[in-house]
């Protein structure tokens, strides 16, 4: 397990937050992102992410770093999942302690919206009857790649 890291695994919780605990910390906030069934309406069979994975790891490290700065005395550890996820599989899981519980509330609010902001990580929705790329950048890697050149 590493701080910061992306995986093909299934995610399991317990070292993550063991990672943030210490005599220090009187607060640790988890939270975990899960495939939901039903997004407005429409049926989702299943998700498949992929990622860059050197830049992803390093944009988590980044928002661990930009947390330690707002927020002094926390310890964040970041994992994100990549390839195909069941229903109710975790995507993602942060992890936040903090001598005080509001730090590590609002550091952990902080980390899932630079996530969507700054890490390399598609996400491509599979339906019933269709599939789409969504979230902030649709598309694969290979799309945006060959976009840029």
């Amino acid at each position: 397990m590493k701080q910061f890291e992306v995986v093909e695994a299934p995610i399991q919780t317990e070292p993550y937050r063991d990672f943030v605990l210490n005599e220090h910390q009187g607060a640790v906030v988890v939270f975990t992102g899960h495939v939901r069934e039903w997004t407005k309406g429409v049926k989702t069979e299943y998700l498949e992410y992929e990622g860059y994975i050197p830049m992803a790891e390093k944009k988590l490290k980044q928002i661990g770093d930009e947390i330690s700065d707002r927020w002094p005395g926390t310890i964040t550890a970041i994992v994100h999942r990549i390839g195909p996820l069941q229903i109710s599989d975790i995507a993602v899981l942060i992890s936040v302690s903090s001598p005080h519980r509001k730090d590590a509330y609002q550091a952990n609010e902080y980390a899932i919206e630079r996530i969507k902001e700054i890490v390399p990580i598609w996400k491509r929705e599979i339906w019933e009857d269709g599939e789409e790329w969504q979230g902030h950048t649709k598309g694969t890697y290979q799309d945006a790649k060959e976009g840029s050149e």
